[in-house]
């Protein structure tokens, strides 16, 4: 089993990009450009490398070549997108690998691509690029290009090389628990080995509510991989196991008027098999609670007006910025109930939040999230 902690060093050690590893500072599919430029680079790399996988590492300042981390992503629809918008798309994985030196709720992100050794190609228009473009890597950069010739594997035994020099062993597996409990030592760090094999990390701040524990502040890792599973500094979430399967189930808190409920979001299930492979599968539980549609006016009114001071830097009363703590959930409230501009207006909030308060925005990305999960679904 592969270290992905290690990979990543061994990666960064080719300080240069080429035509089987690349690296970002962050990525961000929350827009067309974004999206466009990630399929881009994931078709490149999918056709320069029909036979061993290439790799994105996100979360590196390019010009040091410096881990600086990104945000936890755990959007297990990544491959929806793939599918959606490329012809013979590769199988591509996000994985959020943990750094001792980064902050709790940094990661470093990496993209494991896996050809199916046809040609991959845009199904689709996106941005300005064109349905039909094909890319292949030229160094360091991904590049539109005609092909009459059989690709040539050129990168196979420096992959293989790699990745073997980032094998895990038993010394890697027991650091990693005993850095996990004492990092976590105030959350109730718990461990468990399933199928003799895989270690599996977990802690949070334990809740009893009727007979019911729900853990906030949750951090579970898989120690073999040096993978984090799931973070949450703001969710609640149930954790149940058994010999064979470990079970997330996330909830979210939404409401209006200090009158809030906790509402299933997604439950992820861990499945260890006896032949040393895992897999994780998720699904989303969530029902959008339905409010009634005058006092959704009432509020989107509220916030769309609280968005045009903070645009002319006007002062807030106490009011008002009770209210802008609530902005980012309750205009997902009013997108869920059918008003569809509430999604522009979220993204317009975006700056103007980012810049206003630290607090306030961390709510705002755990909007985007939940919003993310539904609209994949």
């Amino acid at each position: 089993m592969i270290n992905k902690r290690l990979l990543i060093k061994n990666l960064l050690a080719h300080n240069d990009e080429n035509s089987f590893y690349d690296k970002k500072r962050k990525l961000n599919l929350s827009y067309k450009e974004g999206k466009a430029k990630f399929l881009k680079h994931i078709c490149a790399l999918s056709n320069s490398n029909p036979k061993n996988n290439s790799y994105i590492v996100i979360g590196v300042d390019d010009k040091e070549n410096k881990i600086i981390g990104v945000d936890f992503f755990d959007d297990s629809k990544i491959q929806n997108l793939i599918n959606a918008y490329l012809t013979h798309p590769p199988i591509v994985q996000y994985e959020n690998i943990p750094f001792p030196h980064l902050p709790d709720n940094k990661v470093v992100g990496l993209v494991t691509i896996r050809s199916n050794n046809e040609i991959t190609s845009l199904r689709k228009n996106i941005w300005k690029y064109y349905g039909g473009s094909v890319f292949f890597r030229d160094g360091s950069m991904s590049m539109p290009k005609v092909f009459d010739i059989e690709i040539k594997d050129v990168n196979s035994r420096i992959v293989a090389t790699i990745e073997q020099h980032a094998r895990n062993n038993i010394q890697l597996t027991l650091d990693g628990v005993f850095d996990f409990m004492q990092k976590r030592a105030d959350f109730n760090p718990n461990y468990k080995v399933f199928k003799e094999y895989f270690v599996l990390c977990w802690a949070g701040q334990r809740k009893e509510v009727k007979d019911e524990v729900f853990y906030s502040r949750v951090d579970i890792e898989l120690i073999n991989e040096q993978k984090r599973l799931f973070y949450s500094a703001l969710d609640e979430v149930s954790i149940s196991y058994n010999d064979e399967n470990f079970t997330i189930v996330e909830y979210v808190k939404l409401g209006l008027h200090n009158n809030y409920n906790y509402y299933k979001l997604e439950e992820t299930i861990i499945t260890f098999e006896n032949n040393g492979n895992y897999s994780i599968n998720t699904k989303l539980l969530f029902e959008p609670p339905q409010f009634d549609k005058k006092v959704l006016h009432h509020i989107y009114n509220i916030n769309n007006s609280l968005i045009e001071k903070l645009q002319k830097q006007l002062p807030l009363n106490p009011n008002e910025f009770a209210d802008l703590k609530n902005l980012s959930a309750t205009y997902l409230i009013c997108y869920l109930n059918g008003f569809e501009t509430a999604l522009s207006k979220l993204e317009e909030a975006k700056p103007l939040l980012k810049t206003f308060d630290k607090n306030i925005y961390e709510s705002y990305k755990l909007t985007l999230r939940i919003l993310r999960k539904v609209k994949y679904n």
